[in-house]
């Protein structure tokens, strides 16, 4: 998405997610303009190497971020505790050493200490995720800087450190409005009521958009009660703010509907000066849950450094130390590319957003610039996009497995930003209603907590899908996506895109249709058992008569709650403590044009197994394949299979 003041109205550059200012020579390192050549962009995320040998990629993390002393009460003992992850891999990712697992049982002895002295110990299971080791809080003092964790597993004559951060903040002073905490078992934010009377903490999935300031809110202060009335919870009102006294109305009027602000500095963050005026005079709002920094930084090539710079500035202003500590409330930023110094943008980061836009989009050749896109060249308004709704899913998959690889997947959110716009530059047309409810469940699918849309006002079609998805999340988000205790996976089948969130005996599916014609999927198929007892989204999609499936028109969306009478998919072991599952490889498991019998025909990577058919395809060809993506680390020690 490249800026050109020439041909672009005002309006046009904000509604595609650009910067003011110079044109960009290049957008996300490739050039892009008839008369420029072809230079590899470069930038891009390495390939972990490969061992032939299992690895230990031991980490550990607070479960809060950050703990105030009104958490020293907590009730929850996995509230106040450290998550120990003790993945096995076939990959040199972050911490990977190597592990000697012959004729040893699975268990490491875990020790937490902190200066020195012990915080935490327990037994955590290998290969397991999110075991919770709880701590007292009285051992240790508020302060604006985090104490520095110090983990140590022993295993069979092998010793194995890594170390975290822990964030114990003082109690909210005076000029702090609002705390936003981020509960690392599942990248949840917690706040409180967004109206500022008052309430407990509770888990926040924010859905809502990007929302024109000066052409629209500005020019009328009921729009947020609107607003709230539609089902969103939360307005990312879009900078600049050219009149301070008509945008503290408008955060007034915000704060008296219940919604929460995500406050916008894209045009000034690299700006120390006006950042510092910014924070200090919003900090004090009730109704802030988080800060929002850089716009597509990678696309228009920020220095590598700004995000981070920004960040710790931030944090500094908003009751942390400014050097990695978390404060009060989180930083957030979204990212264009598909491969452009991913690692360098993201550390400046809590939430890391992605806005991959393919709707009305020529994704192989520029109708703006008028000429090819490929990997090395050229701007077609998705990078490195297929044109279909798979690039959503691909690249929240890429994100998070590289916030695996980072060791970031517990100190790091990932966010989707679906399309709202359309009919202009890149994008020819705007997406359906329909179209709209896939990108968003695509996100929520593949490990999305929030949803902001890219731009409001938008078409009454997008407008009244996202309040239909916006209601329903509101219901069931709390007990399901954003509880600690759901099992979840994901499973694509048919390109029908399924998300099973299960607590208790009952099971939340989550399911988009990307095809553009009807599609059925059975209970059975998901390895589900009972029958439908709710249906909570209709976005084109009904459970079959007798509730044993789900039929889905085109580009069908819809949720419902399943009761469960037992589960036949291979995940057979739940580890009560860590949550984390492990995979049966003789089960069987049913795709929807055959049943295959599962043996050791699995790839490995990050949360996600393939499935395939026949027994020994060539690598990464497979002749069909169902996906499944695991919540916790999927069981990586069978014999020869990889990362």
């Amino acid at each position: 998405m490249i800026e050109d003041a020439a041909s672009f109205s005002h309006d046009q550059l904000n509604r595609a997610s650009l910067h003011e200012g110079a044109i960009a020579q290049t957008w996300c390192g490739k050039n892009y303009k008839p008369s420029l050549p072809v230079v590899p962009p470069g930038g891009h995320f390495p390939v972990p190497a490969k061992s032939s040998n299992p690895l230990l990629a031991f980490r550990c993390s607070p479960a809060v971020r950050p703990y105030l002393p009104e958490d020293a009460t907590s009730t929850d003992p996995s509230f106040v505790s450290i998550l120990i992850e003790a993945p096995l891999r076939y990959s040199r990712i972050a911490n990977a050493v190597p592990i000697s697992l012959r004729s040893v049982s699975g268990v490491l002895d875990v020790t937490v200490s902190v200066d020195g002295n012990p915080l935490a110990t327990g037994k955590v299971t290998l290969d397991t995720t999110k075991t919770t080791l709880p701590f007292s809080l009285g051992t240790l003092q508020p302060r604006t800087a985090p104490y520095n964790i110090s983990c140590t597993a022993t295993f069979a004559a092998q010793t194995f450190h890594t170390t975290g951060s822990l964030s114990y903040l003082p109690a909210k002073p005076s000029g702090i409005g609002s705390v936003t905490k981020m509960d690392l078992r599942t990248g949840a934010l917690l706040a409180r009521p967004a109206d500022g009377k008052g309430g407990p903490y509770a888990p926040v999935l924010p859905i809502g958009f990007y929302t024109q300031f000066d052409s629209y809110l500005a020019k009328n202060l009921s729009i947020s009660a609107e607003i709230k009335a539609q089902g969103f919870n939360i307005l990312h009102p879009i900078s600049t703010f050219s009149n301070l006294t008509i945008l503290d109305a408008v955060l007034d009027k915000m704060q008296e509907a219940g919604l929460y602000l995500m406050y916008d500095m894209r045009k000034t963050y690299m700006n120390a000066a006006s950042v510092t005026e910014q924070v200090n005079r919003i900090k004090s709002r009730p109704n802030l849950l988080l800060w929002y920094t850089a716009d597509e930084p990678d696309g228009t090539s920020d220095p590598l450094d700004a995000t981070v710079t920004a960040s710790n500035l931030i944090t500094s202003l908003d009751g942390g130390d400014g050097k990695g500590g978390a404060g009060y409330h989180p930083v957030s930023l979204v990212l264009n590319c598909q491969d452009y110094f991913f690692s360098e943008y993201t550390a400046g980061s809590d939430i890391v957003m992605q806005d991959a836009y393919m709707i009305g989009s020529n994704v192989t050749f520029s109708t703006v610039w008028g000429t090819v896109c490929t990997k090395d060249y050229g701007d077609c308004g998705c990078d490195n996009c297929l044109g279909t709704f798979e690039d959503i899913s691909t690249r929240m998959d890429e994100t998070r497995d590289r916030l695996f690889v980072n060791g970031w997947e517990r100190t790091k959110a990932v966010w989707t930003v679906p399309q709202g716009f359309g009919n202009e530059t890149y994008w020819k047309r705007y997406p359906t209603g329909e179209e709209f409810v896939v990108e968003s469940i695509l996100g929520l699918n593949h490990g999305a907590l929030g949803v902001i849309s890219w731009d409001d006002p938008t078409t009454p079609s997008i407008k009244s899908s996202a309040s239909l998805l916006a209601h329903a999340l509101q219901r069931v988000a709390p007990k399901f996506i954003l509880s600690p205790t759901a099992n979840f996976k994901q499973i694509t089948t048919n390109r029908v895109d399924v998300g099973l969130w299960t607590v208790g005996g009952e099971t939340l599916v989550l399911a988009s249709n990307m095809n553009y014609a009807s599609v059925s999927v059975s209970l059975t198929t998901l390895g589900l058992t009972g029958a439908v007892t709710e249906q909570m989204l209709d976005s084109g999609a009904q459970a079959n008569p007798a509730g044993t499936g789900f039929v889905f028109g085109s580009v069908g969306s819809g949720g419902w709650i399943v009761k469960n009478e037992n589960e036949t998919s291979p995940v057979t072991e739940t580890n009560t403590t860590s949550h984390a599952t492990r995979v049966d490889p003789s089960r069987v498991f049913t795709t929807q044009s055959r049943t295959l019998t599962i043996q050791a025909i699995v790839e490995l990577e990050h949360g996600e197994l393939k499935y395939w058919h026949p027994p020994h395809p060539p690598i990464h060809e497979p002749t069909e394949s169902t996906t499944m993506r695991l919540s916790g680390a999927p069981s990586s020690p069978l014999e020869g299979l990889g990362y």
